[in-house]
């Protein structure tokens, strides 16, 4: 059975570490606390799982804590987590299963990451991470903010998911400021950092400035596929904030430079002729994001409301404006499918079976499958 320790980095947590470790610790075999300048009561709840716990002078690099972590480790292999991240039971024998197959063949291990999920328990977006990675590789954390663990050899995908469970969804400058900061400071950018950079200051508003440092990421001409196209996919928003809309639609069709298109840009080209009330080419992308299947290697963000009932509403909306209304109905019962008691699905509903009562005795969400 391979052995593991459990890496983190943490900054005043008290609120959510102790259920992130509890969720963990008796699937671990040792835990590596490393605390970057707690005011709160975080040491005093992490000395009750480990005495392992280290101190680092907090100097605006990410990848620096979490390389010092793992320099501490004694394990074969290393998992790391956030603090206001949980492993659920059921993952947690799934990782267990794992632990007692790990051969020393296996590198790295990706997991999903779960970062939210709707109120009907469904994920709402995910990511996938290299999670579990093997000591003796001496793989590095890269990036002063939003870093990333470089990784190779053999990787494998499992189907373990660790959740995120912010105790507050409360958005903060500190990664802005730390961008600003080495950016004044003249400091080389990877395209990474330009990418990464530039969500920031998308994040926070600055749609212009955002912009700008997508599209000097994109002309590196070095940025990771899936980055490239969520590149694309933010200029186009920020191009529809700023009012240029023409420019919003080249920048989905922009897309399609770097992979098959992918359902949230069909939505986006289908929203932006459904502003136009073109309801017939809005028909054309919306159906076409309904008609694309998940790709199962994907490992970038994953927007699940475009690959699955929002397409469906929006389609119900087209074809009632066009007073095809069965079809409305049908689109609308297949995102109820996915939503039964969303406010504005029940409404359509409602509305197009007064419309058309013979609805009624039509459709049901139990005769339709997504």
């Amino acid at each position: 059975m391979a052995t593991i320790s459990l890496c983190m980095i943490v900054k005043n947590e008290e609120d959510t570490i102790a259920r992130c470790l509890a969720s963990v610790q008796n699937i671990v075999d040792e835990i590596i606390i490393v605390d970057t300048g707690s005011s709160d009561n975080t040491i005093e709840i992490v000395s009750e799982f480990t005495p392992n716990v280290y101190h680092f002078q907090w100097i605006d690099d990410f990848a620096a804590a979490r390389n010092f972590s793992f320099s501490k480790a004694a394990m074969d292999y290393i998992l790391w987590m956030d603090a206001d991240d949980v492993l659920s039971e059921e993952n947690g024998l799934k990782l267990l299963l794992l632990k007692n197959s790990l051969g020393a063949s296996i590198d790295s291990v990706m997991m999903k990451y779960i970062l939210a999920r709707d109120e009907y328990g469904k994920p709402n977006f995910s990511v996938k991470r290299n999670r579990l990675v093997r000591r003796e590789r001496d793989f590095k954390w890269k990036g002063f903010v939003h870093e990333y663990l470089e990784v190779g050899g053999n990787i494998i995908d499992s189907d373990i998911e660790i959740e995120h469970h912010s105790i507050t969804e409360t958005t903060t400058d500190r990664n802005l400021k730390i961008y600003e900061k080495h950016y004044a400071e003249g400091e080389h950018f990877s395209p990474r950092d330009l990418y990464y950079f530039a969500n920031e200051l998308y994040d926070h508003g600055f749609y212009k400035r955002a912009r700008r440092f997508y599209l000097r990421f994109l002309r590196t001409g070095q940025g990771w596929v899936e980055d490239n196209i969520n590149a694309c996919g933010k200029v186009s928003d920020c191009c529809h904030f700023l009012g240029e809309h023409v420019k919003s639609l080249d920048w989905a069709f922009r897309s399609f430079h770097y992979d098959a298109p992918r359902a949230d840009h069909c939505c986006r080209i289908g929203y932006y002729f459904m502003q136009k009330k073109q309801w017939d080419r809005s028909i054309y992308w919306y159906k076409t994001a309904t008609s694309l299947d998940l790709p199962k290697e994907m490992q970038g963000f994953i927007n699940y409301a475009c690959w699955t009932w929002l397409p469906h509403l929006q389609l119900c909306v087209c074809y009632s404006n066009i007073g095809e209304y069965e079809l409305a109905y049908e689109h609308n019962e297949l995102a109820r499918k996915y939503r039964p008691t969303d406010p504005q699905i029940m409404h359509n509903k409602e509305y197009l079976e007064t419309v058309q009562p013979s609805l009624k005795q039509g459709v049901t969400t139990s005769e339709v499958t997504p």
